[in-house]
């Protein structure tokens, strides 16, 4: 029936976990709505022939609906909006909350293209590549304009915003190729934005990530000793370590715990912080990445607003980079179910 009914209402193929409950809700809407249209017209073409005029004398009898009709044609529509309300709710949950196992990998949108990094490397342009029923968490952002990132096989579509980060996931569910679109008009080669999601299976996607991170390195290396220069750190990490020395991000902040102008980068990450507006809010990608475009949007109690802007000033690799580092930093109590993993000092 699924496959029937994706087919009747001309639906890409459902390739992620989240496709099939979209999708579930699709028909079910559909359904309905097209059970209803047929009932309300049948019903309108048998009134039009059963009560029409049959002179020029006759005239059409005032009706008057009982209170039980009234309250039927009243609570009968709003039981199916709730519904569709509650299943809808249910789905946006089920979205905006990834696995704590889910892999990341942060996207960028630039005029016309699409760029991906992994933490650990390597990095991709137009072209994702995931393994096959493992949870994948994107952390989209823009470094221009609007873009929206929309894979119609996984029924996943979210905003790409300059300066700041949001997120989606989505578990593919079988291997293939899969076509990626901007559904935000964001200039004139708006509809040339493509890109494609490569779904591996685990042996093969072990496999090209070995044969990417060892190849992006050997190249990276080469092409350096050319120029007799020390080679760059591969991890996303290492990088963010090196870029927040530069700019000047340990003059402020500390890695070891102990307070200074800002707050300590240990245990930052997943930390709930209090605001000076009294409310709470926990750390994450996009409050980091806030904090650094927009540094007065949510003071954290006791440290004063003396944060300047990095907006334009670090771009979008960059200022990911540095998320990362920040994420390395995270203490035992914070960490839920991963490795300790190494602990960075700032660089002198």
């Amino acid at each position: 029936m699924n496959e029937l009914l994706n087919k009747l209402l001309f639906l890409p193929e459902q390739a992620s976990t989240f496709a099939e409950r979209v999708d579930n809700l699709h028909y079910f809407v559909v359904s309905v709505t097209m059970l209803s249209s047929f009932v309300t017209g049948t019903a309108a073409l048998y009134f039009f022939f059963r009560y029409r005029r049959r002179s020029d004398h006759q005239t059409t009898e005032y009706v008057i609906p009982s209170v039980k009709t009234e309250f039927l044609f009243v609570s009968l529509p709003l039981v199916f909006f709730l519904a569709w309300f509650v299943i809808g709710f249910r789905d946006f949950v089920f979205v905006q909350t990834p696995p704590k196992n889910a892999m990341d990998v942060y996207v960028m949108g630039k005029q016309w293209m699409w760029k991906f990094s992994y933490p650990e490397g390597p990095n991709g342009v137009n072209v994702l590549h995931v393994p096959a029923n493992r949870p994948v968490r994107l952390l989209i952002t823009s470094r221009d304009v609007l873009h929206s990132f929309f894979v119609p096989a996984f029924r996943i579509k979210m905003d790409a915003v300059p300066g700041r980060y949001t997120q989606t996931w989505f578990e593919a569910t079988k291997p293939g190729t899969y076509q990626i679109l901007c559904t935000e008009y964001c200039g004139l080669s708006h509809s040339k934005m493509l890109g494609e999601v490569v779904v591996l299976s685990e042996e093969e996607w072990d496999a090209w990530a070995k044969e990417q991170r060892k190849g992006s390195l050997q190249n990276r290396q080469d092409a350096l000793a050319d120029l007799s220069l020390e080679p760059e750190p591969a991890r996303m990490a290492d990088q963010g370590q090196k870029v927040a020395a530069e700019v000047g991000c340990f003059k402020c902040h500390t890695v070891n715990g102990e307070p200074h102008i800002g707050p300590t980068f240990q245990g930052m990450y997943g930390r709930t912080e209090t605001l000076q507006d009294g409310t709470s809010l926990r750390v994450d990608e996009a409050y980091i990445t806030q904090s650094m475009m927009d540094p007065g949007a949510h003071l954290v109690t006791g440290f004063p607003n003396v944060m300047p802007t990095f907006q334009g000033k670090l771009t979008g690799p960059q200022t990911a980079a540095i998320v990362e580092y920040i994420k390395t930093l995270r203490t035992p109590d914070i960490r839920t179910g991963a490795s300790q993993g190494p602990v960075y000092e700032p660089i002198q």
